[in-house]
């Protein structure tokens, strides 16, 4: 089942890519729908969460820095034990306990863009960040 494109997806929607074939299939259907690419993929014992705004607008240095302060949050509390990548195109976080808490954590993610560039959008009709 698929959402809409534009729409975040709940958790338990959230691709499983630890497979090369599936991480493609799903990052090519975000790119086609132009959505931010997101996934979770087991890496040895651990979990890992990736999103990707591909295409879509880029949010705000403000919004960003609220992107941020989550991750460096989760990783400082241990939640997310390996570390992170983040830029305003790209979030990675590796060594997550649980699939479930990936999936929880990649929604989560996954929601707060999609808002923050709703919000960067109604903000700035003529389209400039």
């Amino acid at each position: 089942m698929s959402m809409p494109p534009g729409m975040p997806l709940p958790a338990a929607l959230i691709p499983d890519c630890t497979s090369e074939e599936s991480q493609r299939a799903a990052y090519e259907r975000a790119k086609a729908e132009n959505a931010i690419f997101v996934s979770v993929a087991r890496q040895g014992l651990h979990w890992k969460v990736v999103l990707d705004v591909i295409s879509r607008p880029l949010i705000s240095d403000e919004a960003a820095n609220v992107l941020k302060a989550a991750i460096e949050s989760l990783v400082a509390s241990g939640v997310v034990a390996g570390g992170a990548n983040f830029g305003a195109e790209y979030i990675s976080m590796w060594k997550i306990e649980s699939e479930s808490r990936a999936r929880e954590i990649a929604a989560a993610f996954h929601a707060a863009m999609y808002g923050l560039q709703q919000l960067q959008i109604a903000a700035n009709p003529t389209g400039g960040t």
